[in-house]
């Protein structure tokens, strides 16, 4: 078989999509949303909003993830010579039980155009959950690393690509790679992600007993090492009544918005549940016909 010439010979980097997330079970996930705990919905009505959120999130980077190859494909064909890059999907929930629910949840649900790979995390920490996770993740030969939760159905399309287009800047441009993350609305981050190089962990960013917030930790952890890191726009996940109603207002404006942006990414499933429990959204009538001509509060 003949060779490549060295001349057209390419890098081929391998870039993995890391869902980590408990899987929808009534009890488990969204209890705040619980009436148990002061919300609207029972145990089962806030396991079934997260279920639908974590399919619409999960079809959301596939369809990032298509873009960039097809993105991949054009670059290849422009410059043979050029990095090509590959892309996985990964799965990661606990303890063992969990696993096998969240396998058969998904191979349940229909036949999805990729494959996952599910892998169980473990550490007595959430933070040596997450660090587990990402080790087996780059012990299968992967150089970067982009991981969302489920419970996101906001998440901009744009954050995945863009995500990954970071890690790959980072790759060929960093002797330390790096890292890139999108702020949640609570000091925490909504998508965080490094290259295998980078001289990062999770330790000490969830599990805090200083109080320091998640993002805080990340932007030190990254500031002691010089490493680079990239920010995207802050993306709301949903936790409690208040994040519920943005999300609904948001995938509202977004349905609308998509006849006219044919790139927006509408989260169906999040709002056909909605839609069918007929929830709506409301604030205060608002009493102060002109804010202006006072002082504004």
């Amino acid at each position: 078989m003949a060779t490549e010439p060295d001349s057209k010979k390419h890098q081929t980097y391998r870039h993995a999509l890391l869902m980590f997330s408990k899987p929808p079970v009534p009890g488990l996930v969204k209890t705040r949303l619980t009436q148990a705990a002061g919300g609207i919905f029972s145990e089962e009505e806030a396991a079934e909003l997260f279920h639908r959120s974590l399919f619409d999130v999960m079809e959301l980077c596939i369809n990032a993830v298509e873009q960039l190859e097809a993105e991949d494909e054009d670059a290849a064909a422009a410059d043979p010579s050029a990095p090509r890059h590959e892309y996985g999907f990964f799965i990661s929930t606990t303890p063992a039980k969990n696993l096998d629910i969240m396998r058969e949840l998904f191979t349940k649900s229909g036949e999805w155009p990729r494959e996952f790979t599910y892998i169980l995390d473990s550490g007595s920490t959430f933070d040596e959950h997450f660090d587990d996770a990402f080790k087996q993740v780059f012990a299968a030969g992967y150089d970067s690393v982009l991981s969302v939760g489920g419970d996101i159905p906001l998440l901009p399309l744009s954050h995945i690509t863009n995500g990954f287009r970071w890690l790959q800047y980072f790759l060929t441009h960093s002797e330390k790679g790096g890292m890139v993350q999108a702020p949640c609305q609570e000091c925490g981050v909504s998508l965080i992600g490094w290259t295998r190089n980078a001289p990062i962990d999770h330790q000490g960013v969830y599990y805090s007993m200083t109080g320091r917030p998640a993002l805080d930790a990340y932007v030190q952890k990254c500031s002691e090492q010089d490493l680079p890191m990239a920010s995207l726009s802050p993306v709301a996940d949903v936790d409690n009544v208040q994040d519920l109603a943005h999300a609904i207002s948001l995938a509202r404006s977004a349905r609308y918005t998509q006849r006219f942006q044919s790139d927006f990414y509408v989260p169906q499933r999040f709002l056909q549940w909605v839609d069918w429990r007929g929830l709506k959204v409301g604030t205060p009538p608002n009493e102060d016909r002109d804010s202006r001509d006072g002082i504004d509060t």
